[in-house]
Parts: C-alpha cells; sequence; structure tokens
C-alpha cells in the first residue's frame, strides 16, 4: 500500500512506443534551446565537477541580486522538494492547495509527515501561519492558475512559502514575486531539455546547510551546462520568440477543440485542460493511435485532459483522432 501511494505520477514517459505526437509534457515544443544545448556539449564528461558549485552559485546568485549562500542547487525540482520537506529546519506540516504537482504530497508521505492540502485558496491562507513549508505552483499545474494573493501569503507563513517556477519563463505576463518568497527553478521545461535534470532553490536566507544536505554531486556536468546556459541573454531571446509562437499555438488548440463542442480551461502558459468525460479512457484511446496526452485523473480531475501547446501538424493531427475517439466512447 505504501508503495502505492509513494509512486511516481508523471504524465510525461510509458514503456511504450514513442508516440507520433507528444501533448503529455509541458516542455517547450520547440525546444531545445540551441543556445543552451551549446553550453551543455561543451562540458568534459570525464571530470566531476565541483562537488560545492561555487562558481555555478554565483553565477546563480548574480543574476538573482542575492548571496550564493542563498542558492541551493539540485537533481531538478523535485528532489529539491524532497530535500526541502527532510530538512530539519522546515519539519512541520506541509501545505498545499489541490489540484497541483503530486511531488508535493509524496515528499510529505514519504517521511510521514503532516500533509494539508487545502480544497480553496481561503483555507490555504487560513492554514498558511501554522505550517512549515507550503507550496504554491506558478502558474498552477495543471490548472494553469496565476494566483493573485502571492504577497499577502508570503506575508502571512508561519514556515517557508515556497514558489514552484517550473512554467513561470512562459507565462504571457508574469507577475513579480514576494521578497520573503522561496523561489524554485527548472529551466529545463522552458528551453525544451527536460532530459538535463538540474534545478536550483533561491531562498531570503543562508542555504548552506541545506545545500550539505544533497547527494554527492547532485548535479552532472551537463545540469551545469543547463544552468549556466539559461542565463546567456541569447538564450532568453530565443525564449522569448518561442513564448510567442507557443501562446499562438495554445490558442490554436483552444479554437479547435472549442469549435468541437469541448469546456477548455486555458492557461496564460503553454498548456490547457479540456473536458473529454471518461479521462483515462480517451488517453488510452489516443495513445493507441499515436499521440499521447496527459490524463488529469491523478490530479482529481478524472474528466479532464491536460494538453500542451504543439506544433500545428500535431495539433490537427490530435483534433482529428480526438473527435473519432470521442464518437466512440460516448
Amino acid at each position: 500500500m505504501l508503495d502505492d501511494i509513494l509512486k511516481p505520477i508523471h504524465g510525461g514517459p510509458d514503456d511504450g512506443p514513442e508516440p507520433l505526437y507528444d501533448f503529455s509534457t509541458n516542455a517547450n515544443a520547440l525546444g531545445p534551446n540551441p543556445v543552451v544545448l551549446r553550453y551543455i556539449r561543451a562540458k568534459d564528461p570525464s571530470r566531476y565537477p565541483d562537488p560545492l558549485y561555487r562558481r555555478l552559485r554565483r553565477l546563480l546568485a548574480e543574476a538573482h541580486g542575492v548571496q550564493p549562500e542563498q542558492v541551493a542547487v539540485g537533481t531538478g525540482t523535485s528532489e529539491l522538494i524532497h530535500r526541502l520537506a527532510r530538512w530539519n529546519y522546515l519539519r512541520g506540516p506541509i501545505l498545499l492547495l489541490k489540484p497541483t504537482f503530486s511531488e508535493y504530497a509524496r515528499a510529505a508521505r514519504a517521511l510521514d509527515l503532516p500533509l494539508w492540502e487545502a480544497e480553496t485558496p481561503e483555507a490555504f491562507l487560513r492554514l498558511l501561519p501554522r505550517s512549515s513549508l507550503a507550496f504554491l505552483c506558478l502558474p498552477n499545474n495543471p490548472t494553469g492558475e496565476v494566483y493573485p494573493f502571492l504577497e499577502e501569503a508570503a506575508q502571512r507563513a508561519g514556515g517557508a512559502l515556497v514558489l514552484d517556477l517550473a512554467y513561470y519563463p512562459l507565462l504571457e505576463n508574469p507577475p513579480p514575486l514576494p521578497r520573503e518568497a522561496w523561489l524554485l527553478f527548472s529551466p529545463n521545461k522552458a528551453h525544451g531539455l527536460t532530459g538535463v535534470r538540474a534545478g536550483y532553490l533561491v531562498a531570503p536566507l543562508d542555504l548552506s546547510h541545506f545545500q550539505n544536505l544533497a547527494p554527492s554531486w547532485p548535479v552532472s556536468v551537463y545540469g551545469e551546462g543547463l544552468l549556466e546556459g539559461h542565463l546567456d541573454p541569447e538564450a532568453e531571446s530565443w525564449l522569448a520568440e518561442t513564448r510567442k509562437e507557443l501562446h499562438r499555438l495554445r490558442r490554436l488548440l483552444a479554437q479547435g477543440l472549442r469549435r468541437m463542442g469541448l469546456e477548455v480551461r486555458e492557461s496564460p502558459a503553454n498548456f490547457l485542460l479540456v473536458r473529454v468525460g471518461k479521462a483515462t479512457e480517451v488517453a488510452k484511446a489516443l495513445r493507441e493511435q499515436g499521440i499521447r496526452v496527459r490524463d488529469a485523473t491523478s490530479f482529481g480531475l478524472g474528466e479532464w485532459l491536460r494538453l500542451s501547446a504543439q506544433r500545428e501538424e500535431a495539433i490537427q493531427a490530435l483534433l482529428q483522432a480526438l473527435k473519432e475517439v470521442l464518437a466512440r466512447v460516448h
């Protein structure tokens, strides 16, 4: 039973053949970013990274206007989430706002920590002062919400309020971030390089002890290249251009789905939710046609699919296949 509770639930890879079109991942479909890829390819895999990541943390700190001690790097944000839950400084109730990314709850359950799953923003804000560690995904995965109460939440937090910014770089109009919040970055999604596992945390206090809780060398040299490369102004220019195109493609996908009479919840980033009824059944039927989508049942949304913005050819293939599948399923 415990293994079932802790089993990772992610919407991307499965054990079947590679799909023709993959709408299940929210990574930038126009990637990989050639600028960041150049940094990665320049790395020498025959050597160890600096175990303290001093240069990398200094570069990240300069980019965010903080001290290097306020930056910790890790093997992607999932590893950093689990490390935050293990940190004695924060051990206590973990708070989240449903529905959201499953890794926050997994981290609490793995350590048998109290898990508070708020159903509404009002409940989340009410519980915040008594929580040790609270997570908000910005924009939220899978709903795409950009919460208007970030400043209030940062002021009311009893422990750490962690903003997971996995899709923040893909927002049309990103909101300002509270100074008191802890910021979790995973640049691989925005730059279309999810196979390179690296992320980092920026906090309003010294994270030296937190960094030392990691296993030795949590970030590979390729992860170093990713985190260094995403700071390059040329990399940001590429991202800005693809962001415009991704938003156009998301709107095109939403229009096609609405023309089919389907309810759509469109995010301000590169993904959306569409209500299809029997989501698991529909997702399975689409997979058999070579199209992978994200069944949102694991988020508690059993009638919805999460879809990311893809190229026009992929969108047309999905709309045609979905029309046929829905006619059968319903």
